[in-house]
């Protein structure tokens, strides 16, 4: 039989980042490929005792369908966590929980955009949110940033790029703290003068913020949430980062009338988050141990990327990259005109991987380009890892 598939699924791709998570688990293999946070992280004795009571104390209701925007102990609990950690006060009717944030990149896109339409990103872009561009048959146009975030003057030109071609964009994305894949900040400035010009212009943006708690250095920024006079900012968050991935459980802040929108579309997406991974997320914050846990996955963390940063230092000479404040990832950009797409086959061979930077655009790509992890890796790895793609990119050079 032949099968015949739909316009939306031809435009979607299978993610660079999920095909090499294979080379993770392969004899000698390096991988600063995935974004993996770090089995060290992962609070297993407390989230074992968290889940026998919630079976003990819950069974009923934790193993049960739930309410579609999600359980309301956990909203209000996530309302606090987000007043005491980003400055954000809220009410629960504007919190939708959700399957990890990554159903709120493929939702808002749907809710916001028709197909056709175009949003705007940066360049560099989080690969989740070319894929959820992708299955909505939605366009971007990309602002370019430097290592203090989104240039606003590109923004300026974008915009009127889009006025000349009679397009409104339906709404901005940003990552503004540790951006992936870039490890870039937004300045206080610029958060400030994105969100005047979404403001003047009546676009909605969209802030992504899964590595917020992750700052290993430097001084805390406000997010745009936060700095949101106006109400047109909508924030996703997970615990991915800072609890659990596997429990995927993440959270929109949005306004009642956007939620009520996500509530119907979610109702076709998968009815209701998972019930018994909200119940452990309501203790976890309940309890208080996600302030007793950051600390200690920020501990971790920052020597991992401290080592990576003076590895690169001592043996990379052909290159550059971003030296972030947190986050998980940082750039590296080679100084010649190498295609790192076609390098990867030459890292694979010398047993250490990247994710090329060509995967975080949805046009137009910087070739020479690629995405480092620092946090997954033992410290050792990280050393010998970057001694490889040293060697990878010195022989591809000499090619």
């Amino acid at each position: 039989m032949s099968f015949e598939f739909s316009d939306n699924l031809r435009k979607m791709k299978s993610s660079e980042i999920r095909s090499l998570l294979k080379y993770v688990t392969m004899p000698g293999m390096i991988s600063f490929g995935g974004g993996l946070p770090n089995p060290e992280t992962f609070p297993s004795a407390e989230l074992k005792e968290i889940m026998d009571d919630v079976i003990e104390n819950y069974a009923s209701q934790a193993l049960q369908y739930g309410q579609t925007d999600g359980l309301q102990l956990l909203k209000n609990e996530i309302r606090k966590f987000l007043d005491r950690d980003e400055n954000i006060k809220i009410d629960t009717d504007n919190i939708m929980v959700t399957t990890g944030s990554q159903q709120s990149l493929y939702a808002l896109s749907k809710i916001f955009a028709n197909p056709g339409d175009y949003v705007i990103t940066e360049a560099p872009t989080y690969v989740g949110m070319i894929s959820s561009l992708n299955a909505n048959l939605v366009n971007s146009v990309s602002v370019k940033m430097d290592s203090n975030g989104m240039i606003i003057e590109e923004l300026e030109k974008q915009l009127e790029y889009l006025k000349s071609i009679g397009k409104k964009p339906k709404f901005i994305y940003t990552i503004p703290t540790f951006q992936n894949p870039a490890g870039y900040t937004m300045t206080l400035d610029r958060r400030k003068q994105l969100l005047e010009i979404a403001y003047e212009n009546n676009i909605p943006v969209i802030e992504d913020n899964p590595y917020g708690d992750l700052r290993y250095s430097g001084t805390k920024i406000p997010t745009l949430k936060s700095l949101d006079d106006h109400d047109i900012v909508t924030y996703l968050g997970t615990f991915s980062k800072v609890m659990s991935p596997g429990l995927r459980t993440g959270y929109t802040v949005s306004q009642p009338e956007v939620l009520s929108r996500y509530n119907i579309l979610k109702q076709a997406l998968d009815l209701a988050s998972d019930s018994l991974s909200q119940y452990i997320a309501y203790e976890y914050l309940n309890r208080g141990i996600i302030y007793k846990q950051i600390p200690k996955t920020i501990e971790l963390y920052k020597k991992k990327r401290d080592i990576m940063l003076e590895s690169l230092d001592e043996h990379v000479k052909d290159a550059v990259w971003s030296k972030p404040d947190g986050g998980m990832f940082l750039w590296l950009k080679l100084n010649h005109n190498i295609d790192t797409s076609k390098m990867l086959e030459r890292a694979l061979k010398n047993k250490v991987a990247y994710i090329t930077g060509s995967a975080f655009y949805q046009n137009n790509p910087e070739i020479n380009t690629m995405r480092l992890n620092f946090t997954y890796s033992s410290d050792s790895d990280i050393v010998e890892g970057v001694r490889r793609l040293a060697k990878t990119i010195e022989e591809e050079v000499k090619n």
